[in-house]
């Protein structure tokens, strides 16, 4: 699916939100790997599940094509790509009310409000297009992340106790969250 881009201008930051291209699959190969290595917050140590260009280009392509999947990346004026985020939903009947989000921001962009705008750009998205229900997962430590996603309407539905042993040796849960959109 698809969304008209918005231009948000933030701390000096001029950056507009769009649906990710083909053509954007380089940047995002290398985005997704830096992102990795500068934040414990998600399940991947750097260099692990590893995308190649041509994984985002098909990834891309497949999200274009379904009702209930959103690839949007947050861009620079220059054209560098800074944060990304997705939404996807199943193919299952039993499943399609549902998308699950995700999101990750260059932390040289932290600050700028990117995550937040993605995040909206998402929900109005899921809710014009009919969705139910959104999904995200959250590691326990991601303080800020659970703060916007209940500033977002995000509710708690569990807790996924040990879920991921990080490099300092230590066991952290995963916060699963989610909003119904439409009731």
């Amino acid at each position: 699916m698809k969304i008209i881009p918005i231009s948000y201008h933030q701390n000096g930051l001029r950056y507009t939100i769009r649906c990710a291209e083909e053509k954007d699959a380089d940047q995002l190969s290398q985005i997704r790997l830096k992102i990795d290595g500068e934040t414990s917050f998600f399940d991947r140590n750097p260099g692990e599940g590893m995308l190649t260009p041509n994984d985002f280009k098909q990834l891309i392509h497949t999200d274009l094509q379904g009702f209930n999947r959103l690839f949007l990346l947050a861009e620079t004026e220059t054209g560098q790509i800074i944060a990304f985020s997705r939404c996807e939903g199943s193919s299952l009947k039993r499943l399609m009310h549902k998308v699950e989000f995700g999101i990750g921001v260059l932390k040289d962009y932290w600050g700028y409000k990117v995550g937040p705008k993605l995040l909206q750009a998402s929900l109005t998205w899921a809710t014009e297009n009919k969705m139910a229900k959104m999904t995200l997962s959250v590691i326990e430590t991601n303080e800020k992340a659970i703060k916007l996603y209940k500033r977002f309407g995000f509710e708690v539905e569990g807790i996924l106790k040990k879920d991921k042993l990080l490099e300092d040796g230590e066991y952290y849960s995963t916060i699963i969250m989610s909003r119904f959109l439409s009731e």
